[in-house]
């Protein structure tokens, strides 16, 4: 015998407005981010994506394009710059590795073991967050003025004969990478506190009761756990420093032969006034970031983080 199931009383109709009235509500409330989200990104996105198919105006004058749908910007872009495109993704990748090798036991020496000294806990915490209450630019010209050649670190270092007298600290491989660790420790040490900060213990000393070394629980327990964090704080440190064009500038940390994709797309928006080649750059960035970080999140197991 075919049992009904039961699927409650229908909605009467003094509920139907009240559920109208909610849902109307709910709109209302959508309605900013949704033009927010039209306005200041879907806009901006469709426009510049429309810029890179461009082409200069026949006997125009700088600065003048007109729309063509070609590729050419695109395959020019590529075969131009592609230094800079490589150097980009790899600053940024041994800036990411270096800021997580230096963040990690910092996060874990606050969130872990300082758990049971809260007001230690909250002091370091606000002096790793400290450099955020600085500009950015202060900060990346505070460490040009440190690392420059009449400074105290390469004078130091060149009294010790560890650099040659002709040597410069600055204008180099290493004092960009520095610098873009330096400015995105924050955003790496951020994320893997607050993931480690609700790590269980018990289960740290489950592992030693199993006679697991310390390498072993940290490798097989805590990495594991802790890989939320690690996600998180690898996105936010590699995408900001792939695009970065401040630490790799001449005018900072930089030189000509390490300057970034940023740099090659600000110098053709606002030096060059070649709007199409700038547009074209900022699209292959944006799609090479987005192919890595949805492979990286596939393979990390981390799908529910996007």
């Amino acid at each position: 015998m075919a049992i009904a199931a039961f699927t409650g009383p229908p909605a009467t109709q003094d509920q139907e407005p009240a559920v109208r009235r909610k849902s109307g509500i709910a709109l209302v409330l959508l309605l900013p981010g949704v033009l927010y989200l039209v306005l200041f990104f879907l806009t901006p996105l469709v426009s510049l994506i429309i810029t890179s198919f461009q082409a200069p105006v026949p006997d125009g004058d700088i600065g003048q394009y007109q729309a063509a749908f070609q590729w050419q910007n695109y395959t020019d872009s590529i075969s131009e710059y592609w230094p800079q495109i490589l150097r980009s993704f790899g600053y940024a990748l041994i800036a990411t590795a270096a800021a997580l090798v230096i963040s990690y036991p910092l996060a874990y020496f606050i969130g872990v073991k300082m758990r049971t000294r809260p007001v230690l806990q909250n002091l370091l915490m606000t002096l790793v967050i400290a450099p955020f209450f600085i500009s950015f630019l202060l900060r990346t010209l505070a460490w040009k003025a440190i690392l420059s050649d009449d400074a105290w670190v390469a004078s130091s270092l060149k009294a010790l004969s560890i650099l040659p007298p002709d040597a410069h600290i600055t204008g180099t491989p290493f004092s960009v990478i520095f610098g873009l660790t330096y400015n995105f420790i924050p955003f790496m040490t951020l994320p893997l506190y607050s993931t480690l900060e609700r790590l269980d213990t018990r289960l740290l000393e489950a592992g030693q009761d199993l006679y697991a070394s310390n390498w072993t629980t940290f490798r097989k327990v805590t990495v594991p756990l802790s890989m939320p964090g690690i996600v998180s704080g690898t996105l936010l440190t590699f995408i900001p420093a792939a695009g970065d064009y401040i630490n790799a500038s001449q005018d900072f940390l930089g030189a000509a032969d390490t300057s970034m994709m940023g740099n090659v797309i600000e110098s053709n928006f606002l030096v060059l006034q070649n709007y199409p080649t700038a547009a074209a750059m900022s699209v292959i960035l944006m799609a090479v970031i987005l192919v890595i970080v949805g492979l990286y999140v596939r393979r990390s197991g981390t799908e529910d983080l996007l």
